[in-house]
């Protein structure tokens, strides 16, 4: 009797174990993404060929003629830009506790070039205007918006180097200015890919490789698959662009997010649905960043300066090309094929300003505000970047150093080497007093990771987070996942309910057999 109860319930668990691997293993048909893929995979058509214009025929010798050129056709449109963060490098922002402020690129600091205030002139090659060099910019000129940097599609328009936002002299101005559409990826990437510097300094996850990548790379940016164009996600209307920096913006406000496409619920399986509520999309969809180049992961300051036996500045390079010091700007980290961090984000966070005081040995630039009670937050993936900058030792405030001159002897420090003076010119430009007293503090700033989006065979696995070891969210401690913490007592009675579960099946079935044989007598 006993051993025919035990074969049974051995082949009742054979049978269910068998079917849920039959089920695992099923491919379903996901009807939303396939709308999702016929939504974006015919692309527009440019209708306009605006080498047929008379008013572009003409030979232009000023990139400021090519925008009232197109001003004459696109009267107004100016004004849209004139009103957009793109121009304003500033937007404004409201901080529980510290009410509205504008923030942007015009007064935020960061950890990798640090800031704008006295670099104007390097700082305009990521700009949509010409010429501002120094406070006196006129940001009310019509002439002075640089249509061609966002619109140029004979991929020719350049930046000049130090040019205070002037394009490069090598540029056909004529060729370029017959050549505009639509924004392509190559337009937006012009600066979103070299921000700090260099190709994928900044973010680690949105450079060149990702044009005309594999789907390895990201499978919504790739040639082999629906070649996604940065504006089908960051929608435009009136040259207001949708989204915003998580490292210069305060509020959870023009946010674009994977929802937008492709709901709360993406996934068939429910228990899958479910996470949605605490983990972003990105968290198991981008297992890894930087992954074609490498990214900066910390930059130290303290370090510039060194030099060779002929007082020429020292430049190192990896095996990679990546510069990992240089005497101008200090020591690089650089890595590839990064996992994420992981923290809690409820879409808001804080800045710490040119104007606030020093209070600890670490200074955070930036803070992502979240936590596991917060109803708001979820699970994101973040770049760290560390490393270390000046500061004013007297007042405990961040310094906003010059940094770029054209000539030797004009304060900044990647010509003088001289952090006294360019400290002194910097903190002079932003209208701050300056101690003379200056040391270097070590600071952090995040980065979400929002591209280079996994193949869904390559997401992360279950296991990754629940388990006992090596959790890549171990660090996220203020709640209980299952399979990674311990806690006795829901241990004990899990193991009790399977225990019962399973005597229970088998007591149900010595009733039914017994029951059975009864009726057969």
């Amino acid at each position: 009797m006993k051993k025919n109860i035990l074969i049974f319930v051995a082949i009742v668990l054979g049978i269910l174990v068998l079917i849920q691997i039959v089920l695992s293993k099923k491919e379903y048909f996901n009807l939303q993404l396939v709308e999702l893929r016929k939504e974006y995979i015919i692309k527009d058509k440019q209708a306009v060929d605006h080498s047929k214009f008379e008013v572009l025929q003409k030979e232009f010798t000023t990139p400021q003629e090519v925008t009232l050129a197109c001003l004459s056709c696109h009267n107004k449109r100016h004004e849209e830009v004139m009103s957009s963060s793109h121009w304003n490098w500033e937007r404004a922002n409201y901080e529980e506790g510290n009410g509205v402020s504008f923030l942007g690129k015009k007064n935020i600091l960061n950890n990798f070039c640090i800031g704008t205030i006295s670099n104007e002139a390097a700082c305009m090659a990521c700009h949509i205007g010409f010429g501002m060099t120094d406070d006196k910019f006129d940001f009310k000129n019509a002439a002075n918006v640089d249509c061609m940097v966002c619109h140029d599609n004979s991929n020719e328009y350049l930046k000049g180097s130090g040019m205070a936002g002037y394009p490069d002299r090598s540029v056909n101005l004529n060729k370029v200015a017959q050549s505009v559409g639509n924004p392509t990826n190559t337009n937006c990437g012009v600066c979103h890919f070299y921000g700090g510097g260099g190709n994928n300094v900044k973010h680690g996850d949105i450079e060149s490789a990702t044009i005309g990548c594999s789907r390895e790379i990201d499978v919504h940016m790739a040639a082999n698959g629906i070649e996604l164009k940065c504006t089908d996600c960051h929608v435009t209307h009136n040259h207001q662009i949708t989204g915003r920096l998580y490292s210069v913006s305060s509020e959870n406000s023009n946010r674009v997010t994977c929802e937008q496409c492709h709901t709360n619920t993406p996934h068939l399986e429910d228990i899958t649905n479910r996470h949605t509520s605490k983990v972003a999309c990105q968290t198991c969809h981008i297992p890894t960043y930087a992954k074609a180049n490498a990214t900066k992961m910390g930059w130290y300051w303290a370090e510039a300066g060194k030099m060779d036996e002929n007082s020429k500045p020292i430049i190192t390079k990896d095996s990679l090309g990546n510069t990992t010091y240089d005497a101008k700007k200090g020591r690089f980290v650089w890595k590839q094929n990064v996992r994420p961090d992981y923290i809690w984000f409820n879409g808001t966070a804080e800045h710490f300003t040119i104007h606030d005081t020093i209070r600890t040995d670490t200074l955070y630039i930036n803070r992502l505000h979240g936590s596991y009670t917060d109803e708001n937050a979820k699970i994101v993936p973040v770049k760290i970047h560390k490393g270390d900058q000046i500061y004013d030792a007297k007042y405990k405030t961040l310094i906003q150093p010059k940094l770029y001159s054209l000539e030797k002897g004009d304060s900044g420090f990647w010509k003088n080497f001289d952090w006294n003076l360019a400290a002194e010119a910097g903190m002079k430009r932003a209208g701050l007093p300056f101690s003379g007293e200056y040391a270097f503090i070590s600071t952090i700033m995040y980065w979400p990771i929002n591209h280079m989006v996994a193949p869904k065979e390559k997401t992360m696995s279950c296991a990754e987070c629940h388990t006992r070891e090596n959790s890549v969210i171990a660090s996220l401690d203020d709640f209980y996942l299952p399979g990674r913490d311990y806690i006795s007592f829901v241990d004990i009675s899990g193991t009790l309910l399977i225990i019962f579960s399973l005597l229970g099946v088998a007591f149900h079935s010595i009733l039914r057999i017994i029951n059975n044989r009864k009726n057969n007598k």
